[in-house]
């Protein structure tokens, strides 16, 4: 009988972390599944790392705790890890395995699929675009999220990110199209009062309706936040690609994950790179991102917005060094504007969207909003300039044009973006929002907007203006 048909193993050489060394093994496949049984007869599932002639490493997903290796029992299952997939998953909390947390039933679903998805084919690839509205005036308005794009959020121990995290999944819809947009929510090695807020907040706001939640609590072992966000995405291709939907797939905190893959890599034996992360980090973390977008065939998309924190702030750590070389920008939360009590404290130059361009403008958003983005970007850029002048040389020492600019940064920032964690701004008030900000400076330092925007929006009353409500009105 083969290992694929229940050979079970009796004895382990090497127990160490969440790893255990089998030997003797014959018909084993990478990443199969395995069912480890301890003497007191619980059963654990674990997944095979590594296979060499006659001999298996196997990381045990529920940690390996009480486990002795002379009486340990192996069982080859000859298939690799598979969650049930389906539409009445959404409004349901589940585990880091996919495994029901809310009290409620398993899945009906008899569509069971591998976590670890299936290939995009790089020629089926859709180019992203259609503006996603988040209410946030710091995206929407200058870093905008299109449809099928990867945009993660930098941030930092202490910051407000799992309280952004919240918002985009309660605030983001598709102008026009609710019906067909749902959120998949992932959060890794998060602690019990974290999980309890996120499970709260969805639930009283009532965006847990369209949102499937799994939950890696930090006191479950570490190796179960490797499978967390694949068994997310695996329900998100299921709803994008089978089902025509839209999704928003959060991912939080994904430094989280990297520490454990981190932390299987050492108990493994393996040669570190930088930091002590495995080599393989990059392409391990591009075989997540890359499962967001669009395919031909299907009007369904994945877009994706992983949350990661910086070790003492620092970006080219290589979590947030690496991510940003796979996705489509970036979301940088500052710490300075925190601490000046700004919400959501998005810094407005390290931050960028490099697919705004194709999701914004007429007939997604409004006409002006390239135009008036280039120019809030090159005004507050600006503002960096003359602040750091002012504390060289005082601000009483500075031109009258640079104290405009000084009182257009403030205003920037405490009216523009800053707002109520539970204000839901529509893309027409952010965009007149924005120039009413530039109506603080002289019309002739907005060189970036042509003659005829400055003529229909310029120094005009916000509260004339047509709310434009997101619905690609120019």
């Amino acid at each position: 009988m083969s290992a694929g048909d229940g050979l079970e193993y009796i004895g382990a050489s090497r127990i160490e972390g969440p790893i255990v060394a089998v030997e003797g093994v014959r018909e084993v496949g990478f990443d199969e599944l395995v069912e480890i049984k301890d003497p007191s007869g619980r059963r654990r599932l674990g997944r095979v790392l590594e296979v060499s002639r006659e001999n298996a490493v196997v990381q045990v997903l529920e940690g390996t705790e009480g486990l002795c290796g002379a009486t340990l029992h192996a069982r080859f299952l000859g298939e690799s890890l598979r969650i049930p997939v389906g539409e009445e998953m959404l409004g349901r909390v589940f585990d880091g395995l996919g495994r029901p947390a809310d009290g409620g039933p398993a899945p009906f679903s008899g569509d069971r699929r591998d976590v670890n998805g299936a290939p995009i084919n790089p020629v089926a690839r859709r180019y992203p675009r259609e503006f996603i509205q988040t209410g946030i005036s710091a995206i929407d308005g200058m870093n905008s999220l299109v449809r099928g794009q990867k945009l993660p959020v930098f941030s930092g121990n202490g910051l407000p990110h799992d309280r952004v995290a919240a918002q985009l999944a309660r605030q983001a819809k598709l102008p026009g199209e609710d019906g067909r947009f749902c959120v998949v929510f992932a959060a890794m090695g998060v602690k019990r009062d974290v999980a309890d807020y996120f499970r709260r907040d969805f639930a009283e706001s009532g965006a847990l309706s369209r949102t499937a939640m799994f939950l890696s609590l930090a006191d479950a072992p570490g190796v179960e936040r490797l499978l967390t966000p694949r068994a997310a995405l695996t329900l998100a291709e299921h709803l994008a690609f089978d089902l025509g939907r839209h999704v928003l797939v959060i991912l939080t905190d994904m430094t989280n994950y990297c520490e454990s893959l981190r932390e299987v890599g050492t108990a493994r034996g393996e040669i570190p790179g930088r930091k002590g992360y495995p080599g393989y980090l990059y392409s391990d973390l591009a075989s997540l991102y890359e499962r967001a977008g669009r395919v031909d065939g299907s009007p369904g998309s994945i877009t994706q917005s992983a949350i990661l924190t910086m070790p003492s702030d620092d970006i080219s750590h290589p979590v947030p060094d690496l991510t940003g070389y796979i996705t489509e920008g970036q979301i940088v939360l500052d710490r300075e504007l925190f601490q000046r009590g700004v919400y959501p404290p998005i810094a407005g130059l390290p931050s960028l969207s490099r697919l705004m361009k194709d999701g914004v403008g007429k007939g997604y958003t409004r006409e002006d909003h390239p135009a008036l983005a280039s120019q809030l970007f090159a005004c507050y850029a600006y503002v960096k300039r003359v602040r750091a002048l002012a504390d060289i040389i005082g601000e009483e020492e500075l031109g009258a044009l640079d104290r405009r600019y000084l009182e257009f940064g403030e205003a920037l920032e405490r009216r523009f973006l800053s707002q109520g964690e539970r204000e839901d701004r529509p893309i027409g008030r952010t965009l007149d929002l924005g120039w009413e900000m530039l109506s603080l400076l002289p019309r002739d330092e907005l060189r970036r907007v042509s003659s005829a925007l400055l003529d229909g929006h310029y120094g005009r009353n916000p509260a004339t203006l047509p709310d434009g409500g997101g619905d690609g009105a120019a």
